[in-house]
């Protein structure tokens, strides 16, 4: 197992040097003149930004100060981001440099200029101005072919050779970082503004009719950490309560960091409101950091924590909730016979878990939906086909079976404070009787 480890860490770590020595040569060596002071800023931030990401990504795990987990996470998390685009956008021009490079040569061949006028040349006092024929013109008055353009060409600043090439580098590999740069800050304003609200109806075969039309406002994935704190928490909370739903669900990945850190962050929390109550359940990062610390802590903001528990709702139906799978090293991972074994299947079952991984268990104990969160929706183009690998459901609304499953996008991001293609959501689930 530690020999496979160190392969993988070799493989990784060989990638991200290819990626970042390509981004380098693209970005700085094919623009910059060697020695000059852009070549040397250009190459110190290609050595610096990685070490800052790497530091970003161990410094929670490595018990640094949480003040120091601050200032590395947002340069060293939107470089992760910055790169990601900045490689795919300058693979994608690849094709346009030899491309362009023969356009412009064929432009600015493709027109003789006319040969210069002979300027008479002024006589002395006394003799008559003359001036030699077209004819004497010396054959090296002829513009050279390079000098030659057709009306409304592009002024390339060369001949033939380096300046042509660094014209065409220019303007693709400029073009390609303004794309990266466009990306990166749109998905980044897209976190940091908050989740939409999003409304999916879920019509449930054994819901009596007195729970038709129940809200269930369910929210994954908040990730409060470094970049994101009380501000977002307290977002969140006023978006969850605009919506005035009758039960809120928490399902996960609340945090990324300790209570001792992080449990000013999450004091919003106390302020939601619904006529239910709010329930919580644990996430794979809850075990990164604390779960058990965590779930006391939740419990005093006067959420009610599913530990592979039940409870009955008023309404009509049961709400059951259990660990996630990370938490079965600690002895704290899903039990759906303690959860689920012993009720009524004759009542809906709603089960929150935080990954959709579970939905087999799901449907052999007979839920009838499942709530869950984990993948984001992918957070950052293309992840989504990645997470489409691990996951049966990505984002949104599938049946399994008897079995509805729904995924939450989630409402933060972790890692870089980014979402491309996958923007964050709080959903209100409104349950439907079909005995309405």
């Amino acid at each position: 197992m530690v020999v496979v480890f160190l392969l993988v860490l070799v493989v990784v770590l060989a990638l991200l040097g290819a990626v970042h020595w390509y981004v380098w040569r693209r970005l700085v060596r094919d623009l910059t003149a060697p020695g000059g002071p852009a070549r040397r800023v250009g190459t110190a931030a290609a050595v610096v930004l990685p070490l800052l990401s790497v530091a970003a990504l161990v410094s929670g795990r490595a018990g640094a100060p949480f003040g120091l987990q601050q200032a590395v996470a947002w340069p060293g998390f939107l470089w992760l981001a910055l790169l990601l685009y900045l490689t795919l956008a300058l693979a994608v021009t690849e094709p346009l440099r030899p491309l362009l490079r023969r356009v412009l040569a064929r432009r600015a061949g493709a027109t003789p200029v006319a040969a210069p006028v002979p300027v008479p040349t002024p006589a002395p006092p006394g003799a008559e101005a003359t001036a030699p024929p077209e004819a004497a013109a010396p054959p090296e008055a002829a513009a050279p072919p390079e000098a030659t353009a057709r009306p409304g060409a592009p002024q390339v600043p060369d001949g033939p050779g380096l300046s042509r090439r660094l014209f065409v580098n220019r303007v693709v590999s400029g073009t390609a970082a303004a794309v990266a740069v466009g990306t990166v800050g749109a998905g980044t304003y897209g976190v940091l503004r908050g989740p939409r609200v999003k409304r999916v109806t879920v019509p449930l075969a054994k819901l009596p009719r007195g729970a038709h039309g129940y809200r269930i406002a369910v929210v994954s994935d908040i990730h409060l950490g470094p970049i994101l704190g009380r501000a977002h928490t307290q977002r969140i909370v006023d978006t969850i309560n605009a919506t005035q739903p009758d039960l809120v669900a928490v399902v996960g990945d609340l945090v990324d960091g300790t209570v001792q850190d992080l449990g000013p962050a999450a004091e919003p929390l106390a302020r939601l409101r619904a006529r239910d109550g709010s329930f919580f359940v644990t996430g794979n990062h809850e075990y990164f950091s604390g779960a058990d610390a965590w779930v006391d802590h939740v419990r005093e903001l006067g959420l009610h924590p599913l530990r592979n528990a039940r409870v009955e709702i008023g309404a009509g139906f049961d709400l059951a909730g259990v660990d996630d799978v990370a938490g079965e090293s600690e002895g704290h991972g899903p039990d759906f016979g303690r959860a689920l074994g012993d009720r009524d299947r004759a009542r809906t079952a709603v089960l929150l878990a935080h990954q959709p991984i579970v939905i087999d268990d799901a449907v052999r104990h007979g839920v009838d939906l499942q709530l869950s969160g984990h993948t984001h929706g992918g957070q950052l183009w293309p992840g989504n086909y990645l997470a489409e690998l691990a996951n049966p459901t990505v984002a949104g609304l599938e049946r399994y079976g008897d079995t509805q499953l729904y995924v939450s996008r989630g409402a933060g991001a972790w890692g870089p404070p980014v979402r491309v293609g996958a923007p964050s959501d709080i959903t209100v689930v409104e349950l439907a009787s079909r005995q309405a």
